[in-house]
């Protein structure tokens, strides 16, 4: 229950700029004891700015945080730990090689006595925060081998360990299936009641919704709204966020394929049982299923990254069996992969990624043309909307919308003729998945075929013309995406027969 006395959390002022680029300007925001506030913006509106600022990983050009009334000056994580401030970033600080028990009390000396441990003593410390937490988990066994809501939950007991009396929770159901988001919502809602002011980033407004009380929506690194949730609608925020009305998240289709453009019998592979479908020219073929069914799989068959072990494929009429990526990318396949970063990116600028994919064509018998690089990346970046400071910037520095609007670009360059996305939108603001979509559907309406891997299923059903479904490396069916209801989508993702 919220407690409206002294804020837990109390931010004044706060302003951060790199140069001349001002990226956070004086954003004032409380959350009392209790109350759980969602902060909201598009990717690039400051919100890994702020979340950064509040746990000591960068300093701010100028403002105040103060914890429970008493002002702050932050210069590290640790710092932050010790006044209570406990922020969960997407990569979780598990330490691999030590039990959960350990994790738990990781940085102080709880469990031990002269210098040596007292298992007996750091497992029921542990024990006990899990149990506040109604989630059971075996205290001894190694962290590193948790699945991801093990972990996202163990780095919450750290902090309830800690006696935190802030916990910042970024983007924390990334790579959590639905049932296990809604056993972290529920933990969510069990912290703020013992008191605990929680600050919640999520791209996903279901989710805001759904646990929130309270929001503040940044745009180009200021508040531009907040209050309370219940007295706004979905439609209000997106506008909020983006600046602007977007009347429909999912272009209008109205697909009817003409010919077949990819054809698929008994394709199967390490996940995958023989499988057969067909996506027709233009068609956007959506597969639906929980983790572990074989979606990525699939996908890395049939573009060359993994390797089959029997079945066909057939593209636009002829046989297409790629040994490698760059045998895919040469008969028109690209693959935008789920992990943008480590797969989908080079350590390297903005340009040197925008052009990597089509080097051959800026040079004349192997010799660069010059400025040929530079302007194909100019172009890129202003038909994608990429927002950042220069083409020199490190592409990994980009937020995730913006990072995935140039893996997005890459790849389309290629002007494939089936491309395969593996959660193209993952970790992006709605403002950016309804480019991405847009960009998705013009690509399908001038012919190519899509194959579309996504794990919201109202994504699928908003922009797939049908939707296979697999379940263990097994098709399950596939539906028509008008015909079906997301009820019926998540019964087949979970193995009842179509």
């Amino acid at each position: 229950m919220k407690n409206n006395t002294t804020a837990a959390l109390s931010l004044r002022g706060l302003t951060k700029q790199y140069g001349d680029a001002i990226v956070l300007s004086n954003v004032d925001m409380d959350i009392a004891p209790g109350e759980v506030r969602a902060l909201l913006g598009e990717n690039g509106a400051g919100k890994s700015t702020t979340i950064k600022i509040i746990s000591g990983v960068v300093r701010p050009t100028a403002g105040t945080i103060a914890v429970v009334g008493a002002p702050l000056s932050i210069s590290s994580a640790r710092d932050a730990d010790q006044h209570g401030i406990s922020t969960l970033h997407q990569e979780l600080a598990i330490a691999p090689g030590l039990s959960v028990a350990e994790n738990v009390s990781l940085g102080r000396s709880a469990g031990k006595r002269f210098g040596l441990v007292r298992w007996r003593e750091l497992n029921r410390i542990a024990r006990e925060v899990f149990h506040d937490l109604d989630f059971d988990i075996d205290v001894t066994r190694d962290a590193s081998e948790l699945s991801p809501i093990g972990k996202t939950m163990t780095s919450i007991a750290r902090a309830l360990s800690f006696d935190a009396k802030v916990l910042i929770l970024d983007e924390p159901t990334a790579s959590l299936t639905d049932s296990e988001t809604e056993q972290l919502l529920t933990v969510v809602e069990r912290v703020a009641r013992r008191g605990v002011a929680v600050l919640y980033v999520s791209h996903r407004l279901n989710e805001v919704f759904r646990v929130a009380d309270t929001f503040t929506i940044l745009r180009n690194g200021g508040v531009v709204e907040h209050g309370n949730i219940d007295d706004v609608t979905t439609d209000h925020v997106i506008t909020a966020m983006s600046g602007r009305a977007i009347d429909s998240v999912f272009p209008k289709r109205q697909h009817r394929p003409e010919r077949t453009g990819v054809s698929v019998r008994k394709l199967h592979g390490h996940g995958v049982a023989p499988i057969s479908f067909d996506v027709g020219e233009g068609e956007i073929l959506g597969i639906a299923g929980l983790a572990g069914a074989g979606r990525s799989e699939l996908l890395g068959m049939l573009a060359g990254a993994r390797r089959r072990r029997g079945g066909t494929v057939e593209l636009f009429g002829e046989v297409y069996d790629p040994r490698t990526v760059r045998q895919a990318h040469r008969r028109g396949v690209v693959l935008v992969p789920e992990e943008r970063r480590s797969e989908g990116l080079l350590p390297d600028t903005v340009e040197r990624n925008l052009v990597i994919t089509t080097l051959g064509r800026h040079a004349i018998a192997g010799v660069m043309k010059p400025g040929a690089e530079r302007r194909h990346a100019q172009q890129q970046w202003d038909t994608y909307d990429v927002r950042g400071s220069s083409l020199t910037q490190d592409a990994l520095r980009l937020s995730g919308g913006n990072q995935q609007k140039i893996v997005l670009a890459k790849y389309l360059a290629l002007e494939p003729r089936l491309i395969l996305l593996d959660e193209p939108t993952r970790g992006v603001d709605v403002g950016t998945k309804a480019e991405i979509y847009r960009l998705i559907s013009e690509r399908a309406a001038a012919g190519a075929s899509v194959i579309l891997v996504s794990s919201e299923l109202p994504e699928v059903l908003g922009l797939c013309d049908r939707i296979a479904v697999l379940h263990e490396g097994q098709l399950n069916g596939v539906f028509g995406a008008t015909t079906v209801t997301e009820a019926e989508l998540l019964a087949a993702c979970y193995g009842k027969a179509a």
